[in-house]
């Protein structure tokens, strides 16, 4: 009888043991195919077939008529994203990633709680990890007021796979006509003008016109997941006049439908681009892919351009794994920057400037195959020479890495990027 319990108990443990093995090997891999094998170069940014490209394959088709502005930093970009919610008649809906404590998140919490109270219907969709450090105070607010909330992936024992996946869009919409997607989360380290570590650098953009229907979408999608419920109707999908001159697209990304958008996107543009491409970004680990794409770029006369952040960063192994892969971007003439002033937060990428891709996206394979991601593409040669302006501004406060300082460095970085490239599928 003894060693009939001690060899059920085995088996229960081996079980239980197994089990937990397969759920983390299912939670930590994307569940799709990887894009594999390198795009042919069949046409440059200049030939229309560039344009039908972008929309055909990343879903959404470009609609014209769009207005779009940049806001820097979050002096310029927490006020009109509070002006839309407090000026908002029929809806708002906003799904983000980092919501924290302070008194930002506050003064969001208190304008979406007194919009719900004016009998606005108000969805808020918090990432469960990202909102992790948010006052619980201003949680009960809402939900007093009305706001409906729900977070993302919260943790239970039949989604526990899930758990790896978090969305990491940033978008908000006010009555489906105004909306705003970046780089901003809702923390304290947003605020200011960049000036320091306490205030990071970043660009969130105000968009206006028929692509708001677009990213209204996107948060539909992500909303319906949670919820089961299907919201539609003028209240959230209202007709869109023109109002400007650009043209762009919202298109989204996830691991549960379509989880290479946003590498394909990378990759369609970098293998087009004729004369620059301009990129900002938070995090920098390509895959051998999208360096190869990066490189052959290079080799045929295209000036590359980017901007990381430097020592002020809030992941180290992220920074170790990043510069651990400059080596043959370096060698092949690439120009890599480090931000000195803050943490440089920013996700915009300028190609051949004609398109300019902004949104929640990282170049790395976490925003490629891991998270939910959402960018605005906009096809706009004066936008994108503002945006060119505000790279460059950037540049000034950046300090170029150069090869040979790159191969000198010492051993002990050298080893701690071999240890974080480790664990790059997961960065």
């Amino acid at each position: 009888m003894i060693k009939k319990k001690r060899f059920v108990l085995t088996m229960a443990v081996t079980f239980l043991v197994t089990l937990a093995a397969v759920l983390i090997a299912v939670n930590f891999s994307s569940g799709e195919k990887k894009v594999e094998r390198e795009l042919p170069r069949l046409y440059s940014t200049q030939d229309p077939q560039f344009l039908r490209a972008m929309g055909a394959l990343l879903g959404p088709g470009i609609v014209g008529g769009n207005l779009v502005q940049e806001l820097l930093n979050g002096d310029q970009i927490f006020p009109p994203m509070l002006a839309a919610i407090r000026g908002a008649q029929r809806s708002i809906t906003f799904e983000t990633y980092i919501y924290w404590s302070g008194d930002i998140g506050r003064e969001f919490s208190s304008a979406l709680a007194e919009r719900a109270r004016a009998g606005v219907k108000v969805h808020v969709l918090l990432d469960w990890v990202g909102s992790a450090k948010i006052d619980e105070s201003f949680m009960q607010e809402m939900r007093a007021a009305g706001v409906a909330i729900r977070k993302f992936h919260e943790p239970s024992w039949y989604n526990f796979a899930q758990l790896n996946n978090r969305t990491h869009r940033k978008l908000l919409v006010a009555d489906g006509k105004i909306g705003f997607t970046g780089g901003v989360g809702i923390a304290p380290k947003w605020t200011g003008a960049g000036q320091d570590a306490e205030h990071w650098r970043d660009s969130h953009f105000r968009i206006e016109g028929p692509a708001v229907a677009q990213m209204q979408a996107v948060f539909m999608d992500n909303w319906l997941k949670v919820t089961g419920q299907v919201m539609h109707g003028e209240a959230y999908f209202p007709a869109l006049q023109a109002v400007g001159k650009s043209a762009a697209q919202v298109f989204s990304s996830s691991p549960s439908g379509g989880s290479e958008s946003m590498q394909l996107m990378y990759q369609l543009s970098i293998t087009a681009a004729e004369r620059s491409i301009d990129l900002s970004s938070a995090y920098f680990v390509p895959d051998d892919l999208t360096s190869k794409a990066l490189t052959e770029a290079l080799q045929r006369g295209v000036k590359i351009r980017i901007i990381l952040p430097g020592e002020i960063i809030d992941t180290e192994t992220v920074r170790a794994a990043s510069r651990g892969s400059w080596g043959p971007l370096l060698r092949a003439g690439a120009q890599i920057y480090e931000y000195q002033p803050s943490m440089y937060h920013c996700k915009v990428m300028i190609v051949d400037k004609l398109l300019v891709s902004v949104g929640s996206t990282n170049f790395d394979n976490r925003s490629f195959r891991l998270n939910d991601e959402a960018n605005l593409n906009v096809f706009d040669p004066a936008f994108a020479e503002r945006q060119t302006a505000v790279f460059e501004d950037d540049l000034r406060r950046a300090r170029q890495m150069s090869y040979a300082t790159w191969a000198d460095r010492p051993l002990k970085e050298k080893l701690q990027e071999r240890l974080a490239l480790l664990v790059g599928s997961q960065l």
